[in-house]
C-alpha cells in the first residue's frame, strides 16, 4: 500500500513539473546549452545594481534573478550602487547618476514614455550592462526584451537596442461574462472569479499580468462587449478595483465595457438618451465613482446598436452623441472611449460588408479628441480571411483602432493549429492608397499616416483558465503574436514564430526550421480547407463550429450563409463590383480598380468581390470548379504535412506537449476532411461537375453532413 501512494505521488509530481511546461506560455527559461553564448552572459550577470525600489522595480529584479538562475545556473548578486564592472545596471532615467544619463542622452532621445534602452556601456573606463527607460514600467519591458535575447541565444556583442512601442494602447479584449463563461471562448471558464473576489487574489492573475508584460501588453478589458450593467455597481467596482491593483505594477490598466442602457438597469433613470442631462450626470457621476477607487482607469469600451445591444440611436441619436457624451465624462480623469465600429442592420439586406463604413465615415472629424474608433481587420468578421476593412485610411481626422480576434470562432477553435500573425501581417501591410503609394493599414493604426494623436490595436482574447491558458499549445504563440504586432506593426511573423518557438520549446535548428514552417503555412492550410478562394461566413451558424454552406432559414438575411457564398448553376460569389453592391467603391481608386476587375482581383479574394463562372478560368488554367475543390483538397493536404512535421519533434521536446499537439493535429485533419467533403458535396448541386483528380472522394453524404447538430459547441454563450 506504501509503495503504490509512493508511485501515485511519484507520477503526480512528474505530471505537475511537465504540465508547469504549458502553464509558463514563452517564459520557460530554458537552460542554455550553447557554451559560448553561457559564458558570455555569466560574465556581465554576476551582479544586478537595482537604482529604486518601486513595486515595479522589484518585479524587474525578481524576473532577472528567476531567468538568470535559470538559465544560467546562476544567482547574482543584488546591489545598490555602481561598483567594479560588469555590472547589470536596472533603473529607470531619473534614477541615473549624470555620467549615465550624458552617457545614453543620444538613445533617451530616440524612445517614448514606454521606450527602453538595453546598451552595453563604458563608464570611467569600466564596461557595464544596462537596461533603463523614461520610467520603471519602461525598464521592465527592457528586462523582458533582454530575458528574450537570453532565450534566444542571442550574442551581447555590439549590444545596443533602443526600442518603444509604435501605439499607445496594446489592449487585450476579454469577451468574459460575470457568470465566468467566455463568449468564443475555447479555453475553459474566464480567469476572473467574481464570487471570490476582492479578497481571494488567484495567483494566475499575477501570471496573466506577467505574461502581458512581457509582451507589452499594457491594457486589458475585463468584461464582454456584449455587456452587463452590474459590473458598474460598487459591488463589482470593488473586484475590479482588487484587479486594477494586482495589474498596476505590470504597465497594464484596466478598462470595462459600457453597457449604453446603464442608466436605466442600474441608475432608476426613464432613459440612456445621450443628451439627456440627467443621463450626462450620471456617467459624469459614475466616472468619478470609478476613478476614486482606480485613478488610472483606463477608460470604457462599448458596442452600442449593433446586434441588439442598446445604443444612441434608441434615441434617434447617432454614434458621435453617445461617443462623445462619454468621452466627457472620463476626459477630466485621461479616460479613452474606445467606440467599436461593428455595426450591420437587418433592415438593410444590400450588402453587410458596406454597412460600417456607410455609418461611421460622414462622421470623420466629429469625435472628441479621447475617443478611438475601433474597427474590425475585415467588414464582415474575423473571417479566415477578409480584404482590409475599407474605413481604414478613410477617417483621416479620427483616430482608428485595429480590432483583431485572437480567439478562433472561425477558424476551428482552440482545436486548429493556426499562426495567426501571419493573417495579422497580411492586412497591417495593406495598401490603403488614401495618401499615395504606401499608405499602409499599419501606418494608418500608428498614427503616423494622419498624425492622430490616440492609437492602438486590440485582440479578442484567446485565454480561459485551462492550464496551458488557450487550450492549444500553439494558440499560445497567437497571444504572444499579437503583443509583439501590437507593439511594433512592422514586425515580420517569421521573426515573431522563431522567437516563440524558441522561448517556449527549443533553441535546436533541427526542430525550429520545419516547426516554423509548419506554423508559416498553417493559416493558407485553413483558409484552403475553410473558405478558397474569397468564400467567408460559410460555417454552420450561431456556434460558427464547422460548415454550414445550406443554412438559409434564419429570420436575417445576413445570418444565413447562403448570403454570402450565392451558389447557383451559373457560379459562386458575392457580387460586390459595381455590377453587384458596389462595395468596391469604398477603397481608394487605386484599390477600388484592382478588386473591382475580375481579371485583376486577387484570386485569393475573388469570391469576395465577385460572382464567378463555374468555368471560369483561373491563373493557373483550372476550371473554377476545378480550382476551388483543389484548394479544399490542398487544404487537407497541408495539414497532414503538418502531422507529418510534428511527429518527428518527439526527441526535441517534453512529451506532454508532443502528445498533445498531435492529439489536435488529428482532431485538426477530420475535421479538414469534414470541411472539405460537406463543402464540395453541396456547391457540386449547383455546379454539376464531377471532382477533379485529386480530390479525394467523400465518404458520407450530403444528407448525413446537413444532419449534424452541435447544441454544446463551446463559446456560443
Amino acid at each position: 500500500m506504501k509503495l503504490s501512494r509512493f508511485v501515485f505521488l511519484f507520477v503526480l509530481i512528474s505530471f505537475s513539473a511537465l504540465a508547469q511546461k504549458d502553464y509558463k506560455l514563452w517564459l520557460q527559461y530554458n537552460k542554455i546549452t550553447n557554451p559560448a553564448i553561457a559564458s558570455e552572459y555569466k560574465s556581465n550577470l554576476k551582479n544586478i545594481v537595482s537604482l529604486g525600489n518601486s513595486e515595479t522595480l522589484k518585479i524587474s529584479i525578481k524576473e532577472l534573478e528567476t531567468g538568470i538562475l535559470s538559465m544560467l545556473d546562476q544567482k547574482p548578486q543584488i546591489k545598490t550602487e555602481i561598483e567594479g564592472e560588469n555590472n547589470l545596471i536596472i533603473g529607470s532615467k531619473p534614477s541615473l547618476n549624470s555620467d549615465l544619463q550624458k552617457t545614453l542622452q543620444s538613445d533617451f532621445d530616440k524612445i517614448n514614455s514606454e521606450g527602453f534602452i538595453i546598451k552595453l556601456v563604458v563608464l570611467k573606463n569600466k564596461k557595464q550592462l544596462i537596461i533603463t527607460g523614461k520610467n520603471d514600467v519602461a525598464v521592465l519591458y527592457g528586462v523582458f526584451s533582454f530575458l528574450r535575447l537570453m532565450q534566444t541565444n542571442t550574442s551581447l556583442k555590439n549590444l545596443s537596442i533602443s526600442d518603444s512601442p509604435k501605439t499607445n494602447i496594446r489592449i487585450l479584449n476579454h469577451w468574459d461574462n460575470l457568470d465566468r463563461t467566455v463568449e468564443r471562448g475555447y479555453a475553459g471558464f474566464s480567469l476572473w472569479n467574481w464570487q471570490k473576489l476582492p479578497d481571494f487574489i488567484d495567483q494566475r492573475y499575477v501570471d496573466y499580468a506577467r505574461a502581458n508584460a512581457s509582451i507589452g501588453i499594457n491594457g486589458t478589458v475585463l468584461t464582454n462587449v456584449n455587456a452587463n450593467a452590474l459590473i458598474l455597481t460598487p459591488q463589482y467596482l470593488e473586484k475590479v478595483e482588487a484587479l486594477a491593483n494586482v495589474f498596476r505594477p505590470y504597465g497594464i490598466k484596466v478598462y470595462l465595457t459600457a453597457r449604453f442602457s446603464a442608466p436605466i438597469e442600474i441608475g432608476n433613470l426613464k432613459t440612456a438618451d445621450p443628451k439627456d442631462p440627467e443621463v450626462m450626470n450620471w456617467w459624469k457621476n459614475k466616472a468619478v465613482e470609478i476613478y476614486k477607487r482606480i485613478p488610472d482607469f483606463g477608460g470604457f469600451l462599448v458596442k452600442a446598436n449593433s446586434e441588439g445591444q442598446p445604443g444612441p440611436q434608441n434615441y434617434g441619436r447617432d454614434h458621435v452623441d453617445g461617443a462623445n457624451m462619454l468621452a466627457d465624462a472620463v476626459a477630466p480623469f485621461g479616460g479613452v472611449i474606445m467606440w467599436r465600429a461593428f455595426v450591420y442592420s437587418e433592415h438593410d439586406a444590400n450588402d453587410r460588408a458596406k454597412q460600417a463604413y456607410a455609418e461611421f465615415q460622414l462622421y470623420d472629424g466629429k469625435f472628441k479628441e479621447n475617443v478611438i474608433v475601433q474597427v474590425k481587420n475585415g467588414a464582415i468578421d474575423f473571417q479566415p480571411r477578409e480584404p482590409f476593412h475599407p474605413l481604414f485610411g478613410a477617417m483621416p481626422k479620427t483616430p482608428l483602432m485595429m480590432e483583431f480576434q485572437i480567439t478562433q470562432e472561425y477558424l476551428g477553435f482552440s482545436t486548429h493549429l493556426v499562426f495567426l500573425p501571419k493573417l495579422f501581417q497580411e492586412v497591417l501591410e495593406s495598401d490603403t492608397y488614401r495618401k499615395g503609394k504606401g499608405s499602409t493599414v499599419a501606418k494608418v493604426v500608428d498614427g503616423s499616416l494622419y498624425n492622430n494623436k490616440i492609437t492602438g490595436i486590440a485582440g479578442v482574447a484567446n485565454i480561459g483558465n485551462d492550464l496551458n491558458w488557450t487550450g492549444h499549445p500553439f494558440a499560445q504563440a497567437n497571444w504572444y503574436g499579437f503583443g509583439r504586432l501590437a507593439w511594433n506593426p512592422y514586425l515580420d511573423s517569421e521573426v515573431i514564430a522563431d522567437e516563440w518557438l524558441r522561448s517556449t520549446f527549443s533553441n535546436d535548428e533541427n526542430f525550429i526550421k520545419p516547426v516554423k514552417k509548419m506554423m508559416i503555412d498553417s493559416r493558407e492550410a485553413v483558409v484552403n480547407y475553410m473558405t478558397p478562394l474569397g468564400l467567408h461566413h460559410i460555417m454552420d451558424t450561431g456556434h460558427h463550429y464547422g460548415p454550414g454552406p445550406w443554412v438559409s432559414n434564419l429570420s436575417r438575411p445576413e445570418w444565413n450563409p447562403v448570403y454570402y457564398h450565392k451558389a447557383d448553376k451559373n457560379g459562386i460569389g458575392f457580387d460586390r463590383s459595381k455590377s453587384g453592391t458596389n462595395a468596391t467603391a469604398q477603397y481608394a481608386i487605386e484599390v477600388e480598380k484592382l478588386f473591382d476587375n475580375l481579371e485583376t482581383c486577387p484570386e485569393k479574394d475573388l469570391l469576395w468581390f465577385h460572382h464567378v463562372s463555374w468555368d471560369y478560368k483561373l491563373k493557373n488554367g483550372q476550371t473554377l470548379w476545378n480550382g476551388l475543390a483543389l484548394k479544399y483538397q490542398e487544404g487537407v493536404n497541408q495539414v497532414v504535412t503538418m502531422q507529418n512535421i510534428w511527429n518527428k519533434t518527439e526527441k526535441y521536446i517534453d512529451a506532454e506537449r508532443f502528445n498533445e499537439v498531435q492529439m489536435l493535429l488529428e482532431i485538426q485533419n477530420k475535421e479538414a476532411k469534414w470541411w472539405r467533403d460537406a463543402c464540395l458535396l453541396y456547391f457540386q448541386q449547383y455546379s454539376g461537375k464531377e471532382l477533379p483528380a485529386g480530390v479525394e472522394k467523400p465518404t458520407q453524404t450530403l444528407d448525413y453532413f446537413k444532419s449534424l447538430k452541435f447544441p454544446f459547441a463551446p463559446g456560443n454563450g
